[in-house]
């Protein structure tokens, strides 16, 4: 697994590289907690590259404890990320792949 340091060095760049003077005063990346405990991880992909890009759902079921959820998905332009609390770097890291794959496919 990568270290934390490496994911957000990795988010860093791909934030900066969509700010474009508009984009950063209406969209943007937002980090929180969840009361089960977790973390959610959502990211604006309105005026980006990857506005309108397929994504496969990545879903697994909340057990009866609320400690093992998981799920990633894109809906309305939106990725969100929804994890436990020690997951929120493979979050993260699901999207950066997505978004380095599709920046990749580009070139």
């Amino acid at each position: 697994m990568q270290d934390a340091g490496d994911v957000l060095e990795r988010l860093e760049r791909w934030y900066a590289a969509q700010c474009n003077g508009d984009w950063e005063h209406t969209y943007g990346i937002t980090i929180e907690t969840l009361d089960n405990p977790g973390w959610s991880f959502k990211v604006e992909l309105r005026d980006t590259y990857l506005s309108g890009r397929t994504f496969e759902e990545i879903a697994k079921p909340q057990s009866s404890d609320h400690r093992e959820f998981f799920h990633c998905n894109v809906k309305d332009d939106i990725f969100a990320g929804a994890c436990p609390p020690n997951r929120l770097r493979e979050v993260i890291a699901i999207f950066l792949h997505w978004a380095e794959t599709a920046a990749q496919s580009r070139e």
